[in-house]
């Protein structure tokens, strides 16, 4: 049996203020997509990788690749214009080998996290094998979360059990397809993959503890953090 990740490599550089794909944006001696491409090369426990990229951006994929390990990579397909729909593309490459039980553990992970360390992917697929699915969650931080009530009054909103979703999420591979093809025929675009599994699929999706170095680059401070993070990652 094989487990295969997909990479998600189209996101904007909006919110950082950069005009290109925030993926290809150099961190420490390497762009964010090589960091996340490494841990997935360098795992024993990854057989297959699918790398989903944005219209107009297969040269600077192939440049990417030339410098990073790219043994496992098995194809590299253009996403769709949503999460969704990049997600499906990536199983798409897959389905002949998932349905025929060759490839039967799938994770997906969002390009733009890329400080994701061999233990939080070993306990994610670990625990994907066991139990059908999981995901990487930290706590809620904040001190106060409210919610408005009937009478229009703030009420205070627990927050022991709440949390932070990451990626990569792992899914036990047939059900993850047959819960995708089935979003796209009623042409549902969820959140995250765990989304579509609750809605179309029947998966026990656990969650597992995540990782805060496992962070998302989303603003320009977030890139100074990872630069700092990046001196001394070992992953």
């Amino acid at each position: 049996m094989r487990t295969a990740a997909i990479v998600l490599a189209g996101g904007a550089g909006t919110r950082l203020e950069h005009s290109e794909n925030k993926v290809y944006l150099q961190v420490a001696d390497r762009p964010l997509l090589a960091w996340s491409l490494r841990t997935f090369a360098s795992s024993p426990l990854i057989d297959r990788v699918v790398l989903v990229i944005r219209e107009g951006d297969a040269d600077r994929a192939q440049a990417v690749l030339a410098g990073a390990p790219a043994e496992k990579l098995v194809a590299t397909v253009e996403g769709g214009t949503t999460r969704q729909a990049s997600e499906y593309a990536g199983l798409a490459v897959l389905a002949a080998e998932i349905e025929d039980g060759a490839v039967d553990l799938v994770c997906i992970h969002d390009a733009a996290r890329p400080f994701v360390s061999q233990e939080l992917l070993t306990r994610l697929l670990r625990t994907a094998r066991d139990f059908g699915g999981a995901l990487p969650g930290l706590p809620v931080e904040q001190e106060l979360l409210l919610r408005a009530g009937d009478d229009g009054h703030a009420v205070p909103v627990p927050t022991s059990d709440l949390r932070r979703v990451q990626t990569p999420q792992a899914f036990r591979a047939r059900p993850l397809l047959k819960a995708h093809r089935a979003a796209k025929e009623t042409a549902f675009h969820g959140a995250d993959t765990a989304e579509t599994i609750e809605r179309f699929g029947d998966l026990d999706v656990q969650v597992v503890p995540g990782d805060p170095r496992n962070m998302k680059i989303t603003f320009a401070q977030d890139l100074s953090e990872a630069e700092e993070l990046a001196t001394r990652w070992e992953g």
